[in-house]
């Protein structure tokens, strides 16, 4: 056969026909034929095929609906049934904790957390030697239960005048109270408290908080000092009554509504002058300075040359005298508590509040309406098998909450938070508790 033939008889073949019979003219047309037919086969069987895998897909597709199906309403019933028996639900801690949250709070500086100190005692308990140093102050009558230290008063020289050394060459009391709270209070190089009243002073009175009492520091601008002037002769040791006390009360209080504090080695430093809580400083533009603020160390330290210009104190400065001169600022304290306050009416009291930073977490605790409305207190069911002993809750079941544990992954007890009253949740209420927990 010509090679010219050849490519014209495959060309004419169909694109879905095999390969031309060449042994005669007959086997060439019935393969023809046989090839014009094969396309419609195909596509018959193909299509027989397609619904056949169609039917089976969708055979499969509805078996796997039904058991995603099944596997929900399972997973549903069994969230119901952990829901309605639950005991214990584990925070998300992304949407349900939030930590670190730090505030500054203030509480009042005396006992039971009160402000205003009104009644001063002192106790016999501190030895002769102590009170020579110091005198602590009490609330209450010390044999009363509850009666607790409050502050010290003291006085300090610093020469050492105004307290018998006994003797000791450069040991008295005065001196060793002034040196102390010196290295305390002032940067190395000062030898001497200086104020704005009197300027570099060499007797001072100091007022020390109870370290417990003052959390981590004195609060600023809250606190109000009462004294009572002090008229006629003081007696030479004032362990006693101070003769006769004045009519007048001075209160002091720190300055740092007009000013902002000097920072220093003790921290920030305020000046004491004339003035009150309610009204402000006196005379704002030209106030009377009486001592330094120390509200870190919840210390005080009053000019004594100031307290005897103003409030007559007379102090004692005799050398290797017994002065006791702390006392007699014990007396002024306590003996305003006599009168009252004309801008109060009430008796004059020593105001003082406390400050820390409380870092806190906060955790909130979300109960939803199908949960926690069952309890396991006894009383809850009755009878053997456990029945709810109140009918009405059969089908509406009722709890009061009153406590929130918090538990670790081991369910261990760290925390406990009370309500301040008792929370009615049923399957008609939700609840969300937050839960503040300070550390």
């Amino acid at each position: 056969m010509k090679t010219e033939n050849f490519i014209k008889q495959l060309k004419n073949q169909p694109r879905l026909g095999g390969v031309p019979i060449t042994d005669g003219e007959g086997a060439r047309r019935a393969n023809v034929i046989t090839n014009s037919n094969a396309p419609n086969a195909l596509n018959q069987t193909l299509a027989a095929a397609a619904d056949t895998q169609r039917a089976i897909n969708q055979q499969v597709q509805q078996l796997a609906q039904a058991l995603a199906n099944q596997m929900v309403a399972e997973m549903q019933q069994s969230q119901i049934t952990a829901r309605n028996g639950r005991t214990y639900t584990k925070f998300d801690t992304v949407n349900d904790v939030i930590s670190n949250q730090t505030e500054i709070v203030t509480a009042g500086m005396w006992s039971d957390g009160i402000a205003n100190l009104a009644t001063h005692f002192t106790s016999s308990v501190q030895t002769t030697s102590q009170r020579k140093y110091y005198v602590d102050v009490l609330q209450d009558n010390p044999a009363n239960e509850g009666a607790a230290v409050q502050y010290s008063l003291a006085f300090g020289h610093a020469l050492g005048s105004g307290s018998d050394s006994q003797g000791q060459l450069n040991d008295s009391p005065s001196k060793a109270i002034y040196s102390q709270y010196r290295q305390l209070l002032l940067p190395p190089a000062d030898s001497r408290f200086t104020t704005a009243g009197s300027g570099s002073t060499d007797y001072i009175y100091v007022i020390n908080f109870k370290r417990n009492r003052m959390k981590e520091r004195l609060d600023a601008g809250n606190f109000e000092i009462p004294l009572r002037t002090i008229s006629g002769s003081r007696p030479t040791n004032a362990t006693g009554s101070v003769a006769v006390t004045g009519s007048t009360v001075i209160t002091l209080i720190d300055d740092s509504s007009l000013a902002s504090p000097k920072i220093g080695d003790s921290g920030k430093i305020y000046n004491i002058v004339s003035g009150s809580i309610n009204g402000g400083v006196h005379n704002p533009t030209a106030p009377i300075y009486y001592g330094l603020a120390y509200p870190d160390y919840g210390t005080l330290i009053l000019d004594g040359k100031m307290l005897d210009q103003q409030l007559s104190f007379q102090t004692n400065t005799g050398s290797s005298s017994e002065g006791n001169n702390h006392f007699a600022l014990f007396h002024s304290i306590s003996g305003s508590g006599i009168l009252t306050n004309p801008s109060t009416s009430d008796p004059y009291g020593f105001l003082a509040r406390n400050s820390e930073k409380v870092t806190s977490t906060h955790y909130f605790v979300r109960v939803k309406n199908a949960e926690y409305n069952f309890s396991n207190n006894p009383s809850y069911v009755t009878g053997s098998v456990g029945q709810i002993s109140q009918t009405t809750f059969v089908g509406d079941p009722k709890t009061y909450i009153t406590t929130v544990g918090l538990y670790n992954d081991r369910q261990e007890l760290l925390a406990v938070a009370k309500l301040s009253k008792p929370l009615l949740k049923s399957f008609q209420r939700e609840a969300l508790i937050r839960v503040k927990l300070d550390f």
